[in-house]
């Protein structure tokens, strides 16, 4: 079995931090099941966009959920071990579907650039087979690689240390174990930052260019400002998910300098931050999403109202 050391200062203070950590799962799992709850009971929020940002909420329940449970046992009462077969499948689930997040908001960019860029097309270009393409293009791509990268982890050798210096099973914190020959596995995560970072940022950053461009140039005074920031925003804290999911992953590859209790927090945020602010910058900031949300609960209140009115009545 492999003990999951969550470094000196994370262990020192784990008590402390299963309350943050227990308030952003309960945040993250509340928040996005929030929102697939509103766009799947709202009819007008059945278009190619949301089903995005469905798909988004999803993956956004399922990462953290693969590893933050595990976590919080951890802290309260040092159930550490996991073993080896375990660590693979956390390792897979885990990259796996921070790669599908990344092709999802590869999809939501291009999706936005089209609507906006080339709107007597959208209809045209955004249908169902568009979206099949993409899903079986996540399946291949995600697939192929992350399989690859577990089954190149899966027959090294781990003769030393059995201690992993993360709060989950992250692929160069395993890998670096090994008493075998790693180039292959430091090759492979080149190519997971390559495909997933290299292109889909590019892409990414382009298609969020155009539409600035676009946008900011037919909009004017206050409507110019909304679409800077939500855009912007957008754009922010999708860097933020790249750039620092770039620097846990390369940092053991490229031997990068990182103190081992701030390359794991790097990468427990990693999980953790854009779960939780995505259902507020796709939804709550979303007018059409915010208005179906107020109806929801309008909904809610009156049915509640109705019942207590017919009790007193009876």
């Amino acid at each position: 079995n492999y003990l999951i050391n969550n470094t000196y200062f994370i262990y020192k203070y784990r008590r402390l931090l299963f309350l943050p950590f227990f308030l952003s799962y309960v945040l993250v799992v509340v928040g996005n099941s929030l929102l697939l709850s509103v766009i799947r009971n709202t009819e007008s929020l059945h278009s190619p966009m949301y089903i995005l940002v469905s798909a988004l909420a999803v993956v956004d329940i399922i990462v953290p959920t693969a590893i933050i449970p595990a976590m919080l046992l951890s802290f309260l009462f040092d159930l550490n071990e996991i073993s080896l077969t375990g660590c693979l499948t956390q390792m897979f689930v885990t990259h796996f579907f921070s790669s599908v997040e990344s092709t999802i908001l590869l999809t939501m960019a291009l999706d936005r650039f089209v609507a906006i860029c080339k709107p007597l097309h959208y209809t045209e270009i955004m249908n169902s087979s568009m979206f099949l393409k993409v899903f079986l293009f996540t399946l291949i791509r995600s697939g192929t690689i992350m399989f690859t990268l577990v089954a190149l982890a899966a027959p090294l050798s781990f003769c030393e240390s059995n201690v992993i210096h993360h709060c989950y099973c992250d692929h160069m914190a395993l890998v670096s174990l090994a008493c075998d020959s790693i180039s292959k596995n430091n090759a492979m995560g080149l190519v997971v930052i390559i495909c997933f970072v290299g292109i889909d940022i590019s892409v990414i950053f382009f298609s969020y260019v155009k539409i600035l461009h676009v946008v900011l140039g037919a909009a004017a005074g206050e409507d110019r400002w909304k679409a800077f920031h939500t855009y912007g925003t957008h754009l922010m804290v999708m860097m933020c998910f790249y750039f620092v999911g770039s620097i846990t992953f390369l940092s053991r590859n490229l031997n990068i300098p990182i103190p081992v209790d701030v390359n794991t927090f790097l990468g427990v945020m990693y999980i953790v931050f854009p779960a939780s602010v995505n259902p507020i910058i796709y939804g709550v900031r979303t007018k059409e999403i915010r208005n179906a949300l107020l109806k929801m609960f309008k909904t809610n209140i009156n049915r509640v109202s109705i019942v207590k009115v017919s009790t007193i009545k009876i």
